[in-house]
Formats: C-alpha cells, structure tokens, sequence
C-alpha cells in the first residue's frame, strides 16, 4: 500500500529557520492580499473582532504570557474580514505554524529584552487601524511591512549563527 501523500505546509521545520524563511514568503504573498481585501469588506463585527484580538495579544504580552495562540487569532480575524473563506482555509491549513517564534527557542531572550514582543505588536496595530480605517493600500503595506519585518529579523538570526 502506498503511503499518504503529506498534508500540505505541515511539513515546515520551525527549528529550522531557513523553513520558518519560506513559510514567510508565501504567507507575504497571500496575507498582504488579504489585507486589502479586508480593508475593504470588512462588516463592523469584523472590525471588532480584528480589535479584540489585538487587545487580548496586548494583554497577553503585557502579562508575559505566551502570545502564540492569540498572534493566529488575529491573523484569523484578518482573513475572516475578506468575506472569502480561503483565506482562513489557508491559515488553517499551515497552522500555527505561521507564528514561528514559540518554536524557535534560539535568541529568544535576546529578542524579548530589546522589545520584540511589542515591535510586533505595533505592527499588528498598523494592520487593524488600517483596516478599520477602511485603508486598502495602508493595510496592505502594513502587513507587507510585519511580514517582511519579520523575514529579516529570522534572516539576521541566519547570519548570527
């Protein structure tokens, strides 16, 4: 019997940051769309959503609480916000493993003194005042700027070790 093709972006290596790199990509061309989108068909309970887990990932962080689970959900509450469900369908299907950071244990510490938590943070700020703004191209640049900010933090990790 022949094996089971594998699950599609189940098989990103989060230990490995040349995978989380990737993942990053691909996430860049999908998110930056729906951001967009989202700017623009967003129902004001969408808007709230959006608003609510940016709140409770500031809650969290400033409890020093993990922020894993909270980080998807606001990227969840985005791509709810395009009105298509693929979008959630594609987050879904790669999983928590778009939020590579709880499992990249290497430089950690090093990142939550200098404040990465909340650089992070204020990114997903730009993202929701963009989108309750109803800001197609401010949306999209600031999820281009989160992810692309973030493809270069794990490009210096690359180059520190």
């Amino acid at each position: 019997r022949e094996a089971e093709p594998p699950i599609p972006f189940q098989s990103i290596e989060t230990a490995r940051i040349s995978s989380v790199i990737e993942a990053l990509e691909l996430r860049a061309a999908v998110e930056i769309e729906a951001a967009g989108l989202a700017a623009t068909r967003r129902s004001p309970a969408q808007e709230q959503a959006i608003l609510e887990r940016y709140d409770e990932l500031a809650m969290l962080i400033a409890e020093g609480k993990p922020t894993t689970a909270a980080d998807f959900a606001f990227h969840l509450a985005v791509a709810d916000a395009t009105n298509n469900p693929r979008f959630r369908e594609f987050l879904e299907i790669m999983g928590r493993n778009v939020i590579p950071r709880a499992s990249l244990q290497e430089g950690l510490a090093e990142r939550a003194e200098t404040g990465y938590l909340e650089q992070i943070q204020a990114e997903h700020k730009r993202i929701a005042d963009a989108i309750s703004a109803r800001d197609e191209e401010a949306a999209r640049d600031a999820v281009r700027l989160h992810l692309k900010g973030s493809l270069e933090r794990y490009r210096q990790m690359i180059r520190r070790s």
